[in-house]
């Protein structure tokens, strides 16, 4: 391996994987198992296994994911294989020992709680795992290239990929367990989404004026955000106009609207969720990576 490779390597990296497993193992061991839940993914066929051969999903969980890692390895890279293989044997590792120290919750044999806590421990645990760059193998690797490769969101990916296998638990579960694990596993996905990505959206702003310097410098000016004027041509009238780009929190939505208000009660204005903001004004106030998501 280079020493390009092993520059990336991050021990911030490699702990926030440590405890973002810990988290996931935790929920298995000590909700799943206990409550007679069923999982998605390879996780669920460990617990399948669990249940029909009484086989210790620490160790199944390490056979099971070999064949997986040889497709992270071709697809994701050396960098990224390496975070999943420390994903899957610190899975493993938490999954032994929290079978040798449990920590059930007491849940008064709630399962409604136990689904809804099932998949927000989960789903945060993964989600930091997702977050650091890491998986902890099994369907994480195939929902991980998906989104490299299709820009379809982890959690969404893993849901569908989550019903085959939960469909296979209906051996050794019941229907009505199985209602409580799909709303395990709907939270779960939610959860992952905002822990990976971040639960801070931005709102952009296309502002189609006449207006556009008088609007673009109150933005400026109000709220001190930067807003770009960007060339366009009507497709009917083919006049040429500035459009106005402005990038703001959600609070400053309403300060927004009245500014155009103000200025051009006219104008046409489109409003779009920004799931992802990078640069001056909204990174720079807080750090790159958080542990969870907020």
């Amino acid at each position: 391996m280079d020493n390009t490779n092993l520059a990336r390597i991050s021990i911030k990296d490699i702990i926030m994987i440590m405890i973002g497993t810990g988290f996931y193992g935790w929920s298995l061991i000590n909700i799943n198992i206990t409550n007679q839940l069923a999982e998605g993914g390879l996780s669920g066929i460990t617990l399948i296994l669990l249940a029909l051969f009484n086989w210790n999903p620490a160790y199944t969980n390490l056979i099971l994911n070999i064949p997986l890692l040889i497709i992270g390895y071709r697809v994701l890279g050396r960098r990224s294989l390496i975070y999943t293989i420390w994903g899957i044997i610190s899975l493993s590792f938490w999954l032994y020992v929290w079978q040798k120290f449990p920590m059930p919750p007491a849940l008064h044999h709630d399962m409604l709680i136990a689904g809804l806590l099932a998949g927000i421990m989960s789903g945060i645990g993964l989600g930091v795992v997702f977050r650091f760059g890491g998986t902890s193998g099994g369907t994480d690797v195939i929902a991980r290239i998906m989104e490299q490769k299709l820009g379809i969101q982890i959690g969404r990916t893993m849901f569908a990929l989550d019903a085959v296998v939960l469909l296979m638990s209906l051996i050794y579960i019941d229907v009505i367990h199985m209602m409580y694990t799909l709303i395990a596993s709907f939270v779960f996905a939610q959860v992952v989404g905002l822990t990976q990505q971040g639960a801070y959206t931005a709102r952009s702003f296309m502002i189609f004026t006449d207006y556009p310097e008088e609007i673009s410098h109150a933005i400026m000016h109000e709220l001190e955000r930067g807003t770009s004027l960007l060339k366009s041509e009507g497709g009917y009238s083919h006049r040429e106009q500035r459009v106005v780009y402005a990038v703001v929190d959600p609070s400053e939505v309403s300060t927004v609207q009245h500014i155009i208000q103000e200025i051009d009660p006219k104008a046409f204005v489109s409003i779009f969720t920004a799931q992802e903001q990078l640069g001056e004004g909204f990174s720079y106030l807080r750090p790159k990576k958080k542990f969870f998501f907020f």
